[in-house]
């Protein structure tokens, strides 16, 4: 109850300071190539139920046009834009999120929610991952600041165990602390 509360109120707070920032990312993403600006992905989150998570539009509008999910190495992948190299990089892509978390989608910490597509190979690989679904999944989490990307299956799997140790772990005490250490390694400008 606590944190679903710290959930809505952050949330709710965010919105309104990073709106400008918003409007600047939005704006700019439009301009480039007048593709969409906020797109919605279907992840999984808590209990195994699927939702809509949003984000700003990072890569071509056709991206996925076989139908074939990918992974994105943010470094060399070509279906990136310039904005969207940028937005990634600093994590702006992930500011409509704050939606999510205000609809009780998300938490503003938890593991990173993923696509049903990679989860099947995850599950395959190591079937403790559905002992995530009993949390709300995050917008940043213990792995991302350890972990990073997840862009290879490889990191995927190290994320899992940062993700169960997480799980184990977790506190608000250590909610709040990932939220801190995302917010300040973000306004450093580096790269996680």
């Amino acid at each position: 109850m606590l944190k679903r509360s710290f959930d809505i109120l952050l949330s709710i707070l965010c919105l309104i300071v990073f709106l400008p920032l918003a409007l600047i990312v939005g704006v700019l993403i439009k301009l480039e190539d007048g593709g969409i600006v906020v797109f919605g992905q279907e992840r999984i989150g808590r209990r195994g139920k699927p939702f809509t998570i949003y984000k700003f539009r990072s890569m071509n509008p056709n991206a996925e046009a076989e139908g074939v999910p990918q992974l994105c190495n943010q470094d060399q992948d070509q279906r990136l834009t310039r904005i969207g190299r940028y937005i990634r990089q600093h994590h702006l892509d992930e500011l409509p999120q704050l939606w999510n978390v205000l609809k009780g989608d998300m938490s503003f910490v938890g593991p990173r929610p993923e696509r049903e597509y990679f989860i099947r190979q995850i599950v395959e690989a190591d079937p403790r991952y559905t002992q995530l679904y009993a949390i709300r999944p995050g917008v940043t989490s213990y792995a991302t600041l350890h972990n990073g990307y997840a862009d290879t299956m490889e990191k995927m799997l190290r994320r899992l165990e940062l993700d169960l140790y997480y799980l184990e772990h977790r506190t608000f005490i250590l909610d709040c602390r990932i939220l801190w250490l995302t917010f300040y390694r973000i306004a450093k400008g580096e790269k996680f």
